[in-house]
């Protein structure tokens, strides 16, 4: 436990929190928490289809930001761990047309989610371009 708390403080002097000081992760966290807020309201009937499926879709875009950084020392790692992001990012977008279609999710919160995750997909291509500036180097 007292190393836990060492390491905090040690974060907190050095200001860095790793992959958590990503805007890319801020924003589709941020995002994810917003559809469990807005399926709170979808039927109950879509519990276990529709509700879970975009729930999971779009937690697994900040867990797979988070695995890409703490694999960062293998570059086609790191790459294809921010490439699944972007295939969850765009899951989610398919369930977001879905629950808008469906009626469950008005067109201004779609807009508004869709236009959070257009600049997701931006950021983690952005990476992906430039992943060399992101990658650390191996001591072996």
């Amino acid at each position: 436990m007292e190393y836990a708390v060492s390491t905090a403080q040690k974060r907190k002097k050095l200001n860095y929190n790793g992959y958590r000081d990503l805007k890319v992760f801020q924003l589709s966290y941020k995002l994810a928490m917003d559809i469990f807020e807005t399926t709170k309201t979808f039927p109950k009937e879509e519990r276990y289809s529709l509700t879970d499926q975009i729930r999971r879709s779009s937690r697994s875009i900040a867990a797979n930001i988070a695995e890409a950084w703490k694999k960062r020392i293998y570059p086609k790692m790191f790459v294809s761990k921010l490439i699944d992001a972007t295939g969850e990012a765009g899951e989610t977008e398919v369930w977001l047309r879905i629950s808008k279609d469906s009626g469950y999710l008005p067109k201004e919160k779609y807009e508004e989610l869709i236009s959070g995750y257009d600049e997701v997909n931006r950021m983690l291509y952005g990476m992906v371009e430039k992943h060399k500036k992101f990658t650390v180097k191996s001591n072996t």
